[in-house]
């Protein structure tokens, strides 16, 4: 269909072109173009050693990150099976799964495969118990990817081997004036130097193949021995970024990026004694990511941004939401969280302690409306719960309240409000409802999209806000049971 749109343009406008042959070498370009941006890559799975296998390919990254969006079922032992990957997902970083039967009547045992796919074919001959032994399974001649990949990982252990055990010799030697320390010392950095050199040159020599986007994390940033053990943290912070190129936006599409970031917020974690000191490490952390991936391209200043937006949406960090205020407004940060964000500020101005709860009229499962200012409770405070049985943290945070509930159902009432839509969702928040007796359950249309969702400013669940049952004000908005019990022994 562009095809066709931008050739047609050609034609209605060809008085600006010299003559026909300049229309056709237009098209020809334009045609080539789309066609070049628009490539599919192939995987051609050669099945051998078992009866039968279903094949499914899994993205370690983006949106669709470790859900199957391809399958292939029942493939015999000795076919030959195409695989078409979406250009929308290359290139990238791919878990390839065997769900093989030995035998004909044999129950299906999974095996699995990461693999990097990009627009060039690849074909595989495989045989799924032992997918990552090379005797058993191996890609065409001349492959390059996943080939030059495992070479560079082999390498690199034991490169990188040595120097950490040089690393945790400088870090538990206690003579810090010693001879021998010293020369560690040298040594060590010696060898850093020479092995970040040696990653360089691996990314240029490389720099034509995907794999070497993810080459970069392993860069060994400068650490400060010498100094005590909050000043070693400051140092391996300060200097943690120091081998990334925040102007390579394929980096974006390496399942490293992601782990790679969450080491970084992990070496605040360790240092974050309570919750309010978390909540003040963590903007900082956020502060400091954000700030270094801004110099880079803006794509992932964007992706940054999304990253600790999605951290702070999950653990209530408000000074964290506040401070990527700044960024959302700047032209070069293009954050694909920017409404969320706004969203987020929006109601963390509006829904604070003191101010009236929004009203709202859903259906119960007797099909009477249910109007929450106009609901009489009995408990002094009333427990507003969004929630959805497709949540794994919402499901933790049921079970916990569940049994909290049976020691101080006195104080407080439950109303549990489902987010839920799709019908697998829904099959299994009726199934979860039956175990929480003494609740009252609501379903809006629309789960997220709905509109009390969007009064209350949810953007994820769990959400919890202890409204006040007689003033329909909002009393305390918890992050957690803890933070509920604490508010009602007071």
């Amino acid at each position: 269909m562009i095809k066709k749109k931008r050739i047609s343009q050609i034609e209605n406008n060809r008085y600006f072109l010299k003559n026909d042959w300049d229309i056709i070498i237009v098209a020809i370009l334009l045609f080539c173009s789309t066609h070049l941006f628009s490539q599919n890559g192939t995987l051609k799975v050669h099945l051998r050693g078992v009866a039968e296998s279903k094949i499914s390919i899994i993205p370690l990254n983006g949106i669709y990150a470790l859900k199957p969006i391809l399958e292939k079922d029942s493939i015999k032992n000795n076919q030959v099976v195409t695989i078409t990957i979406p250009a929308s997902e290359l290139p990238g970083e791919f878990v390839v799964r065997f769900d093989y039967k030995e035998k004909a009547s044999s129950t299906p045992y999974p095996s699995e495969k990461e693999m990097i796919l990009t627009k060039a074919d690849v074909e595989i001959w495989v045989n799924p118990p032992y997918c990552n032994n090379s005797d058993s399974t191996w890609y065409q001649k001349n492959e390059k990817e996943n080939t030059v990949h495992l070479n560079f990982t082999k390498e690199n252990s034991l490169k990188k081997q040595q120097i950490m055990l040089l690393k945790n010799f400088l870090s538990s030697y206690d003579d810090t004036k010693s001879a021998m320390y010293q020369k560690g010392l040298k040594d060590y950095e010696k060898n850093r130097n020479e092995y970040n050199t040696w990653l360089k040159n691996q990314i240029s020599e490389n720099k034509q193949l995907f794999f070497s986007h993810s080459i970069s994390f392993q860069y060994i940033p400068k650490l400060n021995f010498k100094g005590n053990e909050m000043e070693k943290i400051e140092s391996l912070i300060t200097h943690y970024f120091d081998g990334i190129d925040f102007n390579d936006d394929l980096l974006m599409q390496t399942k490293g990026l992601k782990e790679f970031v969450n080491s970084y917020v992990n070496i605040y974690g360790s240092i974050s004694f309570n919750e309010k000191l978390k909540d003040s490490l963590f903007t900082m952390c956020g502060k400091r990511a954000i700030e270094k991936a801004s110099l880079g391209s803006p794509k992932m200043y964007g992706w940054m941004v999304d990253y600790f937006y999605t951290g702070y949406e999950a653990y209530n960090i408000k000074p964290g939401m506040q401070m990527l205020e700044s960024h959302i407004n700047n032209p070069n940060c293009l954050t694909s969280k920017k409404l969320e964000i706004i969203k987020r500020l929006d109601g963390m101005k509006t829904l604070t302690v003191g101010t009236l709860s929004p009203n709202f009229t859903l259906q119960t499962s007797d099909n009477t409306p249910f109007i929450f200012h106009e609901y009489t409770s009995t408990k002094k405070y009333t427990l507003l719960l969004f929630w959805s049985a497709d949540c794994s943290h919402c499901i933790q945070l049921v079970e916990e309240l569940s049994k909290w509930m049976t020691d101080n159902e006195s104080k407080i009432e439950v109303i549990a409000v489902s987010l839920d839509e799709t019908e697998t969702e829904l099959i299994a928040w009726n199934t979860m409802k039956k175990n929480l007796s003494g609740w009252k359950h609501l379903n809006p249309a629309g789960g997220i999209s709905s509109k009390i969702a969007n009064d209350y400013f949810i953007l994820s669940t769990p959400s919890m806000f202890v409204v006040d049952s007689s003033e329909d004000k909002i009393s305390f908005i918890p992050k957690s049971i803890a933070e509920l019990n604490d508010f009602l022994s007071k």
